[in-house]
């Protein structure tokens, strides 16, 4: 569990989004097992979700699904976030235009959460944990950032290494330029740099944080500060991603697509502007 002002709060968040992201409903076992909760806690906090409508325990195999008040309440944030719901049917209408899986992905503090996703199966989904805000991930929500807030993203990623931060920053100043942003990582080493951002280093050996340090930098170099024209051939495109902005002029949503396929330098810039014509009627 991540370090929050209010513990129980956040365990029966991680009850209700263990239940979500589970493929098959889970046990009242598996539930304890996996969120590492006591038997009485888990009990207590499933109880008041099932009493509330939150959760539904099946009476025959006494698994656990979403209950129906949670989709009531689904359905009123939809109405109520009206930005976020255009931005959703624009993603969908770029899966089934272009072929390639696209996304909806919000930022809440220093953590960003896909909140659509359309796949080879054209069903909307979420990823099982929410990703860091810090490099490689979010780079179009830090491009158009304030200062102290872009800083303290390349901060993260950088560290002490005043070279990277340089990189990192004449990054962000060339996705401004280009109105949206390109991640070149394979397929492969995005997985690893979502692994590699979760992995708690409290306790951790420093050569092995060190290692982790690398692999990120890696994943950086290969993906976030590869510069287009440094290559004409094609190559992996992981995402390409613009944002969405609110009234205020704030990124409030990214809309990305995803080819996962190699791409060449015109293709990457088609796209791209049309992105930018899609992201721009949405605000």
């Amino acid at each position: 569990m991540r370090d929050t002002a209010s513990p129980p709060t956040a365990r029966a968040i991680d009850v209700v989004e263990f239940v979500a992201r589970c493929g098959e409903p889970p046990s009242f076992s598996s539930i304890v097992r996996e969120l590492n909760l006591s038997q009485a806690t888990a009990h207590a906090i499933l109880r008041t979700l099932t009493d509330r409508g939150w959760v539904s325990r099946n009476p025959v195999d006494k698994t656990f699904c979403l209950g129906p008040a949670l989709a009531e309440v689904a359905a009123c944030a939809d109405t109520a976030r009206p930005l976020a719901e255009s931005a959703r049917i624009a993603a969908w209408d770029l899966w089934r235009d272009l072929g390639h899986a696209t996304s909806v992905i919000e930022r809440t503090g220093e953590f960003l959460r896909i909140i659509a996703f359309n796949g080879a199966a054209g069903s909307a989904s979420v990823p099982s944990d929410p990703i860091s805000f810090t490099p490689p991930f979010g780079v179009a929500f830090a491009a158009w950032a304030s200062e102290a807030d872009r800083d303290a993203w390349i901060g993260r990623g950088a560290g002490a290494d005043a070279a990277l931060a340089g990189r990192l920053d004449d990054a962000l100043i060339r996705t401004r330029a280009r109105g949206y942003d390109v991640d070149w990582t394979t397929p492969a080493l995005s997985q690893t740099a979502q692994l590699l951002s979760r992995m708690e280093r409290d306790g951790v050996p420093s050569q092995v944080g060190q290692t982790i340090d690398q692999l990120l930098v890696e994943c950086l170099t290969n993906g976030v500060l590869l510069e287009e024209d440094s290559n004409p051939e094609p190559r992996p495109v992981a995402t390409i991603a613009a944002p969405v902005f609110d009234h205020a002029e704030h990124v409030a949503l990214l809309v990305g697509v995803h080819p996962r396929i190699a791409l060449g330098l015109d293709e990457v810039q088609a796209i791209g502007q049309r992105l930018i014509r899609v992201t721009t009627a949405l605000g």
